[in-house]
């Protein structure tokens, strides 16, 4: 009787434990996009270095950017796609609702994938950040602003871009319809008037319970 009840207390504990993941884990990831534009900063002012501006309009065109490189990764967080330079103003701020004038000069350009969903710290370092080259694109100093987009594709990968520009804060990228721009229906984007969609949240939410859940099954069997 009282193996009984110490069962069904492990399993009590057990629910309990996944409703507040469930929980964390919603109130995390609500843009990832901006949790990595603050790492960036981070990584600048460590090295007393500027902070950039966060730019919707610039964040919008790096989702567009790797939702067209679907099915492009490699196995080593590569991405084996290059867009044309005519498509940063034919195709992609177009399509976010970038004011033609204000695009400004593309200064830089990090992107990389992996087969699923990774937090934007772990994505930062072992995704995006790798060696001295992309670290040094992060650190330079002709950066003035900077967008994050990301989207994971079903039952594929996971891409991140960021893009980096010396544009003029607010007149630079800029979005219309007073900032909000066109409602994008996959992914994130940094500095976003929209959250992310829907399934994307619904992806890392579950990526982030199904950890949860095998820790804590895994603590129960060795405790049997």
């Amino acid at each position: 009787m009282m193996m009984k009840k110490h069962c069904f207390c492990e399993w009590i504990l057990l629910l309990c434990h996944l409703l507040l993941a469930a929980l964390v884990c919603s109130k995390h990831y609500g843009n990832p996009a901006n949790d990595l534009v603050d790492i960036i900063n981070q990584n600048r002012t460590a090295q007393k270095l500027s902070r950039l501006n966060d730019s919707p309009g610039l964040g919008c065109m790096a989702l567009q950017y790797v939702e067209l490189c679907k099915g492009n990764c490699s196995g080593n967080s590569a991405v084996s796609c290059k867009p044309p330079e005519d498509d940063f103003t034919e195709v992609f701020a177009p399509n976010c609702g970038v004011e033609l004038p204000t695009i400004g000069t593309i200064t830089g350009l990090i992107v990389g994938c992996q087969s699923k969903y990774t937090e934007p710290s772990l994505a930062f370092a072992n995704v995006l950040v790798k060696d001295k080259k992309s670290l040094s694109v992060v650190r330079n100093k002709s950066h003035s602003e900077v967008g994050v987009g990301l989207i994971g594709f079903h039952k594929g990968p996971f891409f991140w871009c960021v893009l980096f520009s010396n544009g003029g804060t607010n007149s630079s990228f800029v979005l219309e319809d007073r900032g909000e721009g066109i409602k994008q229906n996959k992914g994130c984007y940094s500095g976003s008037a929209f959250p992310c969609n829907a399934g994307h949240r619904n992806a890392m939410l579950f990526n982030c319970i199904t950890i949860t859940l095998g820790c804590l099954i895994i603590s129960l069997l060795n405790k049997i």
